[in-house]
């Protein structure tokens, strides 16, 4: 069989020792005689790989004793709603930014619940740049403030992590484990497991423990964050096979160097294919410099006509997954941790070949 180079934003690539293990364990997990699937998530078995996978996770990002890790399900969506319903009492007010299609979500989800200021906008500029630090109106009595460091669908990335007063809250889908990251300065992150962590069905929250106890009234015990730290995760059946696949993949981080040797492949990936669209008249990037995502690559041809002709080709090519969203259209390459150099070189082969043959 043959593997091709995929390019989806989600779910994404992974790695293939980490599929080749969970291939080799489906029907026999460490000669129990069934597979992971099949266990009871109370079982010693189970509950070894959920401390193991947790105790790797906080290996890599070096996550201090005082944060309480979660596995959920529901994906990042679900969070949406859980942020405010954790930490937004009623009649309280919370601080957003608004840089893409994924914060506009949690912005709705938010006003749902109290009031959520919109305190800063990229939405004059088509959502290509991230608003500058002095722009934003905060509020004096925010109960946190909650943006997403990294837009899949527009290609915009925070390089920086905003100082506020308020506990940081942060999406963190796309770009959690692709680099280094000082937990310490966020008061919950969240993240989707279906781009760098594992396959979909997953959700990960990493929450400061004097955060918990803070849900008001009529909160799901389902979306109580303390109810899943008082239970490790196990309050009903978490999502166990994707739990015991992102253990996989943090295996796969911690032996490939840890998230300091994944930040420099990443970096020379995205870099390279920014070069190759920078250096042409034929394709273009609309994300200014310095907000340039290194997970999601959009661009578009100078011949929108062109688009299903180059899909079909790079298909034909092995190069899955690079049409834009449906929202904005053109192409777009994500580039998470499982993507190797190679699948970018092929691509940027690709792009040359295409322009040749039809700019």
């Amino acid at each position: 069989m043959t593997r091709l180079y995929n390019f989806c934003a989600g779910p994404a690539a992974l790695p293939e020792p980490v599929l080749e293990t969970a291939r080799n364990d489906m029907l026999d997990w460490h000669g129990r005689g069934l597979s992971v699937m099949e266990m009871s998530h109370r079982s010693k078995e189970f509950v070894g790989i959920a401390g193991h996978a947790e105790t790797t996770l906080r290996e890599l990002l070096a996550i201090p004793d005082d944060y309480a890790v979660l596995f959920l399900q529901g994906g990042a969506s679900t969070q949406f709603a859980a942020v405010p319903l954790n930490l937004l009492p009623e009649g309280g007010s919370a601080d957003y930014i608004n840089t893409g299609q994924w914060s506009k979500k949690a912005i709705a989800e938010g006003k749902r619940y109290g009031a959520a200021n919109v305190a800063a906008s990229a939405e004059d500029t088509n959502f290509s740049t991230i608003p500058a630090r002095d722009s934003w109106q905060l509020s004096a009595d925010a109960a946190y403030l909650h943006y997403t460091p990294n837009e899949t669908i527009g290609g915009v990335e925070f390089h920086w992590v905003p100082e506020v007063s308020a506990p940081l809250v942060a999406d963190m889908s796309s770009t959690i484990l692709s680099r280094p990251l000082d937990v310490s300065r966020f008061g919950v992150i969240y993240a989707g497991a279906q781009k760098n962590i594992g396959p979909a069905g997953l959700t990960l929250v990493i929450v400061h423990r004097e955060l918990l106890g803070r849900s008001r009234p009529g909160c799901p015990v389902m979306l109580d964050w303390k109810t899943a730290a008082d239970n490790d995760s196990m309050y009903n059946t978490p999502p166990t096979f994707a739990l015991y696949l992102a253990g996989l993949v943090f295996a796969w981080l911690k032996d490939l160097g840890g998230l300091e040797a994944m930040a420099e492949l990443n970096r020379r990936k995205a870099e390279k294919l920014y070069a190759t669209i920078d250096s042409s008249a034929f394709y273009a990037n609309p994300v200014e410099l310095p907000s340039r995502s290194l997970m999601n690559v959009p661009f578009t041809l100078a011949d929108p006509a062109l688009d299903k002709v180059f899909q079909q080709d790079a298909e034909a090519a092995g190069l899955l997954n690079l049409g834009g969203h449906r929202s904005v259209g053109g192409m777009r390459a994500s580039l998470y941790n499982a993507v190797p150099e190679a699948a970018v070189d092929a691509l940027i082969a690709f792009m040359l070949d295409f322009e040749q043959r039809k700019g």
